[in-house]
């Protein structure tokens, strides 16, 4: 969140909202750490694909999980190992 806030991609806000519901034990929300597994998830996500390391370190997690990603991230959705959602 913070890279996409340096980037200019999301307001700070955001960031706030987000700690808030990761704060509060009624919402799906949970922070998953970034495991040894995960790391081994991102050398499985083409650095062609998707450039960005903080992007791949967020499909491998999704990929890890085998959860669906909500994204409107373009590259990430031509990923055929990971479902994305929106």
């Amino acid at each position: 969140m913070i890279y996409l806030i340096e980037k200019g991609k999301i307001p700070q806000d955001v960031l706030d909202l987000l700690r808030d519901a990761l704060d509060d034990s009624t919402t799906a929300f949970r922070l998953i750490e970034i495991s040894r597994e995960v790391a081994e998830h991102v050398g499985k996500i083409s650095r062609s694909i998707i450039p960005d390391m903080p992007d791949r370190i967020i499909a491998a997690t999704a990929l890890h999980l085998n959860l669906p990603l909500v994204t409107k991230d373009h590259q990430i959705q031509t990923l055929q190992t990971i479902k994305t959602i929106w």
